[in-house]
C-alpha cells in the first residue's frame, strides 16, 4: 500500500462496476422500447442506433484508462471527409473499431462489471468489514450481544474484535497488490479492444500526411492568388502612378518648388514599385510558374549578392509544391550565404533522377553554420517533411558549407 496504484485500481474497478450496471440497465430499457415500437416502424432506427452505443462508451473508457495506465489511448476512428451526420454514420459502419467497441459494451454489461464487483468485494469490502469489527461490536451493544463480522464468525469480546480487525488489516494489505494486478489486466483488456491497431494507426498517419499535403497545396494556391492580385492590381496602379508623376514632372517648370516635389514623389513611387516587385517575387515568383524550377534557380542566383554558378542545372517540370519548396530552399540558402558565410562564390546544382529531386548549394565561406540557431532552415525542413523530403546541412569550421535538399517526386508529363 506504499504506492497509490492499488487505490487507483480500486477506483477504476468501482467506476467500471457502476458504469457496467448503468450500461446494462440503459441497454435493456432501450432494447425493450425499440422492440415495442418496431410494430410502428419507429423502433427500427432506435435498434439500429444501439449498434453505435459503444462509441461514446469507448471514449469514456479510454479516458478512464489513465487511472491505471498513464499511456494515452487515442481514438481509433478516422475523421469523415465531409461534414454531416450521414458521412459520420457511413464511416463508422465500415470501421472495425466500431464493432470492437460494441463488443466491449456487451462484455461490460454482461460479464466485466460483475467480475469487477466481485473482486472489489473480496479484496476491499470483506477486509473492511473485518477491520471495523470493534466499532461494529460497540454499535451492537457490547460483548453481551455479539456480532458476526462479514457473517463469518461470532465475536463476543473486544479482544476478539481487535484480533478480527488486525486480521482485516492484514488481509487488506495482502490483497492490495493482487487487486492492482487485476485492475492492470482489466485495463490492458480494455486497451486491446478500444485502442487503435497497427493498421488503424498506419491509416491515421497516412490521413494526416495527406491532410498536410492538402494544406501545402492550398497554401501554394493562396500564395499564387496573392501574387496575381498584387501583380495585376496594386503593381499596375503603381506603374500608372509613376508614369503620371513622370509626365507631370516633365511639364513642370524646372527649378520650381512644384518640380522638386514632383521629382521627390516620382522617385518615391519608383522605390515603392521596386519594393512591391521584390515582395511579389518573394511570395511566389512568376518565373517559377511560367518556366519551372531550373529557370527560377537561375533568377535567384542572378539576384544573389555573392556570385553563383548554376551551370548544368536542367530540370523537367515537377509538381508545383516540389518546385516551390526547392526554389525557396535555394533562396534561403543563398540569403544565408550572403549574410553569414563570408563566401566569395557559391554553386547550385540540381538534378532529377526520375524518382528524386536533389539540390545542393555549396559555398566557399568560413563554415561553422548551425541550422538550430535560425528559423528559416527549420521552417524549410518542416515544409520539406510534408513532401517526404529531407534537408541536410554540412558545415565544418573553415568550410565549405553544403546545403542538400532531397524530395521524392516524379516529373510531370
Amino acid at each position: 500500500m506504499v504506492s497509490g496504484a492499488p487505490w487507483r485500481g480500486a477506483g477504476y474497478l468501482a467506476g467500471g462496476a457502476l458504469l457496467g450496471a448503468a450500461v446494462l440497465l440503459v441497454g435493456v430499457a432501450l432494447t425493450a422500447v425499440g422492440a415495442a415500437l418496431t410494430l410502428v416502424l419507429v423502433g427500427i432506427p432506435l435498434l439500429g442506433a444501439l449498434a453505435f452505443c459503444g462509441v461514446p462508451l469507448a471514449a469514456l473508457e479510454r479516458r478512464r484508462l489513465r487511472m491505471v495506465d498513464p499511456a494515452p489511448a487515442p481514438s481509433p476512428h478516422r475523421t469523415p471527409d465531409t461534414p454531416g451526420i450521414n458521412a459520420w454514420f457511413r464511416l463508422r459502419v465500415t470501421e472495425q473499431a466500431t464493432w470492437r467497441e460494441l463488443a466491449y459494451a456487451v462484455l461490460l454489461a454482461l460479464v466485466l462489471w460483475p467480475l469487477d464487483l466481485a473482486v472489489l468485494a473480496c479484496a476491499v469490502a470483506l477486509p473492511a468489514l473485518l477491520l471495523i469489527a470493534p466499532a461494529h461490536l460497540a454499535a451492537a451493544g457490547g460483548p453481551a450481544h455479539g456480532v458476526r463480522p462479514a457473517k463469518l464468525w461470532l465475536v463476543e469480546s473486544y479482544p476478539a474484535a481487535c484480533g478480527t480487525a488486525l486480521l482485516g488489516l492484514v488481509a487488506l494489505l495482502a490483497l492490495a497488490y493482487p487487486l492492482g494486478a487485476y485492475a492492470a489486466a482489466r485495463a490492458a483488456f480494455a486497451r486491446l479492444l478500444l485502442a487503435p491497431r497497427d493498421t488503424e494507426l498506419a491509416a491515421s498517419l497516412a490521413e494526416v500526411t495527406r491532410s498536410r499535403a492538402r494544406l501545402v497545396d492550398a497554401f501554394e494556391a493562396e500564395r499564387r492568388r496573392i501574387e496575381r492580385d498584387l501583380h495585376d492590381g496594386a503593381q499596375q496602379r503603381l506603374v500608372a502612378l509613376t508614369m503620371g508623376l513622370g509626365l507631370a514632372r516633365l511639364d513642370a517648370e524646372p527649378g520650381t518648388p512644384l518640380a522638386e516635389r514632383l521629382a521627390t514623389a516620382h522617385d518615391e513611387a519608383g522605390r515603392v514599385l521596386t519594393e512591391l516587385r521584390e515582395l511579389i517575387r518573394g511570395i511566389h515568383p512568376q518565373v517559377l510558374t511560367d518556366y519551372g524550377l531550373a529557370t527560377a534557380i537561375e533568377d535567384a542566383a542572378d539576384r544573389s549578392p555573392v556570385p553563383v554558378d548554376t551551370a548544368g542545372t536542367e530540370l523537367p517540370r515537377l509538381p508545383e509544391a516540389v518546385e516551390s519548396a526547392g526554389y525557396f530552399a535555394v533562396r534561403e540558402a543563398l540569403a544565408n550565404v550572403g549574410k553569414h558565410s563570408g563566401a566569395d562564390s557559391a554553386r547550385v546544382t540540381a538534378v532529377h533522377t526520375g524518382e528524386v529531386l536533389r539540390i545542393d548549394v555549396r559555398d566557399d565561406g568560413r563554415g561553422g553554420a548551425d541550422p538550430a540557431h535560425g528559423t528559416g532552415l527549420t521552417g524549410l525542413a518542416d515544409r520539406l517533411a510534408v513532401l517526404d523530403g529531407t534537408l541536410t546541412v554540412t558545415s565544418p569550421p573553415g568550410g565549405p558549407t553544403v546545403l542538400s535538399v532531397e524530395i521524392p517526386c516524379r516529373a510531370e508529363a
